[in-house]
């Protein structure tokens, strides 16, 4: 089995067909990453935005590693609409994206929402950023908290308030990573 068949089965019978909706409500949410990118945080770069929100709901509807490939595929997208102002270093703030949705996942999906909630936005804050430091100084990663803290708690606050919503009205069976469309 492919790692990428591997990473969309779910459990249970006709799995083709859970397969399928997974993949349609990742890339729907990967879409709405896009949507978020329009919508920008006023920063020293061009990739701050509202584009954490739908790898957070991924996170906490489907699973650690589908909000790990909509957080990692959110930031390159909004990285791309803001012109790569980082060049090649965006590959690596992918990856710390994809980390942080999957620890939120961790521990939302074990019912500690405010820690879920808190470690993202100071992860997001001060640990991601923190390779900066050391490429592009004090000066750069100092000017860069503010709108990055700005940007991952409205994120925040938005995915909080959307979550409990979502999985009311798309059902239990969607937050135990049964897809039920």
């Amino acid at each position: 089995m492919s790692v990428v068949r591997r990473f969309f089965v779910m459990e249970s019978g006709r799995k083709k067909n859970k397969v399928s909706k997974k993949i349609t409500l990742t890339s729907l949410l990967i879409a709405l990453t896009v949507v978020g990118a329009t919508i920008k945080v006023p920063a020293i770069i061009g990739s701050v935005a509202f584009d954490s929100f739908p790898a957070l709901l991924a996170a906490a509807l489907l699973g650690g590693p589908a909000g790990a490939v909509v957080a990692g595929m959110g930031h390159l997208l909004s990285a791309l609409m803001g012109g790569f102002p980082l060049g090649a270093l965006h590959g690596l703030v992918a990856i710390e994206m994809a980390l942080l949705a999957f620890i939120f996942s961790f521990f939302y999906s074990s019912g500690r929402s405010w820690v879920a909630a808190i470690l993202f936005v100071l992860g997001n804050t001060f640990a991601a950023p923190l390779p900066f430091l050391f490429i592009m100084g004090e000066a750069f990663y100092l000017a860069l908290l503010p709108s990055l803290f700005v940007g991952s708690l409205l994120n925040m606050a938005i995915a909080l308030v959307a979550i409990p919503r979502l999985i009311s009205i798309l059902g239990p069976r969607l937050s135990e990573g049964k897809v039920n469309l």
